[in-house]
């Protein structure tokens, strides 16, 4: 049977289009018109007032750590479940990582983060101690999974007492917004100090290769930038006071995200749209179910989980065999990072959940041209 892939990209718009225009002119680099364009599209989307096309998500959370003022050393708080490149943004900060539990929906536990804080750290000199490392507690990166909106209402406010700054890694949430609570009619990505979104092949919309910062910061703002283009002081003598990185989108890609752009109302109607099918069908599977989303929250769908219970036949090893061999790509989620094992030597605090999620958790075909009869074909195979 024809392939059924996890997430393929949407190009249903004028991308050949803007591409071809992006040649006649040869401006192919990231100071072109479709760079400024679609910057102004997601600040103006997700109500930031500044934003900067970057290469890709992992350089977007590098330099945003940057920007803040992180120093070697520091210590940054991380969710164990999440995919490895916010982690490693960490490490390449010359940082080192503690891991955090995962919540129902997936992503960091408030909660625990809370406590862990407020049991585990001490407030002298207006920096946030480690009482264990007895370093620097310098950020916290949230991680909004699957597209589902974190809950850090309570985390962020607690961070500003103590001097902690926080990242959101938004990467899989556009399009997602809070709908009550403090954080009511914000977009993910901009509650915290920087947001950090990621537009590779298999998000909800695609540059084929992208990233984005975000922030309300005007000080940030100029000090990402800068950094992303090579730290020039003097463009015209080649004079650099500062290690700078070449992190700039270029045209060519931005030309793509911004025809993605364009489609993206009927892309997210499309993506809550299979998520209800979905739930609708697998739900009624004694021992399945779609990972719920959080209620507090209109969330992008970006990608239908499947929670297995032991009261279904197979296990999760099993079923993902089952998959394979009826051509249809499904992904378990992600190893947990304090297990890998470049991250073993580093801090955790009470992970429990996130080790129950692992074992439970398959990712479902999510794609935007996933017609009923696909979704059918997976739900068949199920049953």
């Amino acid at each position: 049977m024809k392939r059924l892939p996890l997430s393929e990209p949407y190009l249903r718009g004028k991308e050949i289009k803007y591409l071809e225009q992006c040649i006649k002119t040869n401006w192919l680099s990231g100071s072109g018109t479709y760079v400024n364009l679609f910057e102004k599209h997601i600040a103006n989307f997700t109500s930031s007032k500044y934003s900067i096309g970057i290469i890709n998500g992992t350089s977007a959370l590098h330099l945003a750590l940057k920007v803040l003022g992180c120093k070697p050393g520091n210590e940054i708080i991380v969710p164990t479940l999440t995919f490895v490149a916010t982690v490693n943004a960490v490490i390449y900060n010359n940082c080192s990582p503690i891991f955090m539990d995962s919540d129902k929906y997936y992503n960091i536990d408030e909660e625990k983060t809370l406590n862990f804080l407020k049991k585990n750290t001490l407030f002298k000199n207006g920096k946030t101690i480690n009482k264990k490392t007895k370093k620097v507690i310098f950020a916290i990166i949230v991680v909004h999974v699957w597209g589902n909106a974190a809950k850090f209402d309570k985390l962020l406010k607690y961070c500003k007492l103590r001097n902690i700054k926080v990242v959101e890694d938004a990467s899989e949430s556009l399009g997602t917004k809070y709908t009550n609570g403090s954080f009511k009619n914000l977009h993910t990505g901009a509650a915290g100090d920087i947001g950090c979104m990621s537009f590779n092949t298999n998000k909800i919309i695609t540059c084929g290769s992208g990233g984005m910062v975000l922030t309300n910061n005007k000080i940030h703002y100029n000090k990402a930038f800068y950094l992303s283009t090579q730290a020039k002081n003097d463009p015209i003598f080649y004079i650099h006071n500062s290690t700078g990185y070449n992190y700039r989108l270029n045209n060519l890609n931005a030309a793509v995200g911004l025809a993605q752009f364009e489609n993206f109302d009927k892309i997210l109607k499309k993506k809550q749209k299979i998520h209800k099918i979905y739930k609708n069908k697998i739900n009624k599977i004694p021992g399945l179910k779609i990972a719920e989303v959080p209620d507090y929250a209109s969330n992008n769908c970006w990608l239908n989980v499947l929670s297995i219970d032991k009261n279904y036949k197979f296990s999760l090893t099993k079923l993902i065999n089952k998959f394979s061999q009826n051509n249809i790509e499904v992904r378990p989620i992600w190893f947990l990072n304090h297990k890998q094992k470049m991250f073993k030597k580093y801090q955790t605090y009470k992970i429990e959940n996130s080790v129950k999620q692992i074992k439970s958790s398959l990712c479902l075909p999510s794609s935007t041209s996933l017609s009923e009869a696909s979704i059918e074909r997976v739900v068949n195979l199920l049953k």
